[in-house]
């Protein structure tokens, strides 16, 4: 996603409504740390920021952080093409809003809970 808008030609994928779970390398490594570390931290766990957005949000704050616009919207079929309708829906069109439960009650303190900050880390 990042070339395109580097290049202004970013957009929302389809509706835009699909939620969006993300992380950090940061947190995903410190997340996996913490589990290791803490006893009460048992079975699996959701390894994602507690804080989801919409691909439409998503689209957002990445231009913003790129200082792009965000204006081309793309079809779902376009990647369907590319990559054929199941494996585009199973992965682009899909929507789960995934909450990091078992992290947050253990304690864990998110180095970046947001997405904003994240993408700026990341892209600084």
């Amino acid at each position: 996603m990042l070339t395109p808008f580097r290049l202004g030609l970013g957009g929302r994928l389809g509706s835009g409504r699909q939620w969006f779970s993300w992380v950090s390398i940061e947190d995903t490594v410190g997340a996996i740390l913490f589990a290791l570390d803490h006893e009460r931290v048992r079975g699996p766990i959701n390894v994602v920021a507690p804080a989801p957005v919409t691909n439409a949000d998503f689209t957002r704050t990445l231009a913003r952080v790129l200082h792009r616009p965000a204006i081309f919207p793309m079809p779902l079929l376009i990647p369907s093409l590319v990559f054929g309708r199941e494996m585009t829906q199973e992965t682009l069109g899909a929507s789960q809003r995934v909450f990091p439960a078992k992290l947050v009650a253990a304690g864990y303190n998110f180095c970046h809970p947001e997405l904003e900050g994240a993408l700026r880390a990341l892209l600084a």
